[in-house]
């Protein structure tokens, strides 16, 4: 951290979604419901998956972990954000700015990829059903798992890093309700072209790549459901397929919203608003996606709730 950085400024302020003091106890309200709902639905998904023996496959081993990287992904914006709803002066340490937005960019990419382990799980489920119990053995599993998670917080950190080497001498008002890039980089007294360009190239690489893996896994999928000859063979094969196609969809598509636009006043204005989906609304929605369209985890909770009351 350079010395211009801790002397110039100690701390930022986070404008937040309005300046509107009459809209923040409804936000608040909101928001504290939102959060809520995802770690019940979170917190559900993950003790479900452990504690139902049937539950225990490959399939949703990565389920968990996508409910635990949601999960940590709401928990590093929504607490600050909600206590500054109801604070007056919405500041942020200047090393709580940086701790928030090195987790934010390395669980955004954990995000990514796990989706599309996901994807590259279902492929070897439906093309290769046969070969699948050795493809996916519980050591290639961790591996496929474990992967995200170091490449996402090395990503984040070398974006840290060249964040850190801007100088904020200026202004500290940051137009956004956490500490993003885009936004950050307006109040940058440096020149911001390295990190821009780093911004551009790791956001876009990443969310390029990690698509392309979607894809070409479900073009695979679609070619091998086309070849079953019965309807309920292929009925089944797609429904082992439209949670996550379903996840996939709100997830990418706000993010390449968010991302392909270059840093303005008014790209950070609509990226509030898209952030607020992929932020609150994604990890919100998706333990709700994969219980309702999911036979295996609706038969888990009846199961689970069975047992309870045979047990009282």
């Amino acid at each position: 951290m350079s010395k211009t950085n801790q002397t110039m400024v100690t701390e930022f302020i986070l404008l937040g979604l309005t300046d509107r003091p009459e809209l923040q106890p409804a936000l608040f309200v909101i928001f504290l419901v939102i959060y809520l709902i995802t770690v019940v639905g979170n917190v559900g998904m993950i003790a479900l998956i452990r504690s139902d023996s049937k539950l225990h496959t490959p399939m949703y081993f990565f389920l968990s972990h996508l409910s635990f990287v949601d999960l940590c992904y709401s928990t590093n914006v929504t607490p600050q954000m909600l206590v500054n709803f109801l604070s007056e002066r919405k500041t942020i340490t200047f090393a709580g700015c940086f701790i928030q937005f090195n987790f934010f960019i390395a669980l955004v990419i954990i995000d990514y990829y796990m989706l599309s382990v996901m994807a590259y799980d279902r492929y070897v489920a439906i093309c290769n059903p046969l070969l699948y119990s050795s493809k996916m053995s519980k050591n290639i599993c961790i591996s496929l798992v474990t992967a995200p998670y170091v490449y996402g917080f090395v990503n984040g950190l070398i974006q840290t890093i060249l964040m850190l080497h801007l100088s904020f001498c200026g202004p500290n008002e940051i137009n956004h309700f956490y500490c993003a890039d885009p936004p950050l980089m307006v109040l940058a007294c440096s020149d911001t072209y390295i990190k821009e360009t780093a911004m551009f190239v790791g956001a876009g690489s990443n969310l390029i790549c990690s698509l392309i893996i979607i894809l070409i896994s479900y073009m695979f999928i679609f070619m091998a459901i086309l070849r079953i000859r019965s309807t309920e063979g292929r009925r089944k094969a797609f429904s082992t397929c439209g949670s996550h196609l379903t996840a996939v969809t709100v997830f990418y598509g706000t993010l390449f919203c968010m991302y392909l636009n270059p840093p303005s006043e008014t790209s950070i204005e609509q990226g509030k608003i898209v952030a607020v989906f992929y932020i609150f609304v994604s990890p919100m929605l998706n333990p709700m996606i994969y219980s309702l369209r999911n036979k295996d985890v609706k038969d888990a909770v009846k199961r689970i709730i069975k047992r309870k009351l045979q047990t009282k």
